[in-house]
């Protein structure tokens, strides 16, 4: 296990996250952008237990009893109870292209996979070990996070060839938290370029407005995607692809705006996202994702 030293993280060898930053810049870094970017943070290691792990998950999915699409143009119109209940299970989701008009997969599971999600720090020992490695938890306390709560995970595999586009949003959007907001926390467990699909982020756009908001009524599984504000979503010309290495961490608020391209490559572009508030910011019961019968998962 590597641990942080002071406040500035430094290469040990070649087996051991590095960070060549500061937590002061990783700071002014994210107040000024809206997202910061560690590379090589984290130990090929630390990566491939997690890996393995999502592919133990894969293995044992049934997708005969689950069919259940994640639609990433369409995140508002596909939450089905599969996709609600998700919150406090482990739960795998198909790309939209891997099933035929039957109905049947048109190719190997392993590689119809879209997402798994959403409780992994919870229910999987791998998850939990690497969501409790120190470097998360002494950058969210860099952000302002005195006690982090870390409330959803996300394993994307964003498969070969059909890994589907993911529209521009923002997370505040889905993630409702009053006071602090919520931070993203994007690993990537391979390398991302803009060939396979990497992310796509607009520098600043944190301080421009929400512009919408799916919130869950109490009488009601699924909810309604709102708009709030016509400010239109980044061109080309202000958004910024972030390439980087395995073992790399993005790390992004909830206003800012992002999204990823499809990937047309033949390769994978495998990573995991954290989602946290701190634990003083009140969850709205709005939200669609709800953690009512499991603990709170706290950093130190």
């Amino acid at each position: 296990m590597v641990a942080a030293r002071n406040t500035l993280w430094e290469a040990k060898t070649s087996n051991y996250w590095r960070l060549n930053v500061s937590l002061g810049q990783l700071a002014a870094d994210y107040e000024q952008n809206g997202f910061a970017v560690i590379e090589s943070a984290i130990a090929p290691s630390d990566l491939d237990s997690i890996k393995i792990a999502a592919q133990d998950i894969v293995e044992s999915f049934d997708v005969s009893k689950h069919r259940s699409v994640f639609s990433t143009q369409h995140q508002d119109k596909d939450r089905d109870k599969y996709f609600i209940d998700s919150a406090e299970a482990v739960h795998c989701f198909l790309e939209e292209h891997a099933l035929d008009e039957s109905g049947e997969l048109n190719r190997p599971k392993d590689r119809a996979i879209n997402k798994i999600g959403h409780a992994m720090h919870d229910l999987v020992p791998a998850f939990t070990e690497f969501c409790r490695l120190p470097i998360f938890a002494e950058t969210m306390h860099a952000l302002g996070f005195q006690t982090p709560e870390l409330w959803q995970t996300m394993y994307i595999f964003k498969q070969p060839q059909i890994g589907g586009e993911v529209r521009w949003h923002q997370d505040a959007s889905y993630l409702i938290a009053n006071n602090t907001g919520v931070i993203g926390c994007w690993i990537a467990i391979e390398d991302a370029s803009k060939s396979n699909g990497c992310l796509w982020v607009e520098p600043g756009g944190h301080h421009s407005p929400l512009r919408e908001i799916y919130e869950v009524s109490a009488d009601a599984p699924t909810g309604e995607l709102r708009p709030l504000d016509d400010t239109p979503w980044p061109d080309e010309s202000k958004a910024l692809a972030v390439e980087v290495p395995a073992g790399s961490i993005v790390l992004f608020s909830d206003r800012l705006p992002h999204s990823s391209s499809q990937n047309f490559s033949d390769r994978s572009r495998q990573a995991f996202t954290m989602h946290f508030t701190d634990h003083s910011s009140q969850w709205s019961d709005k939200n669609w994702l709800q953690r009512r019968h499991l603990s709170p998962f706290l950093l130190a």
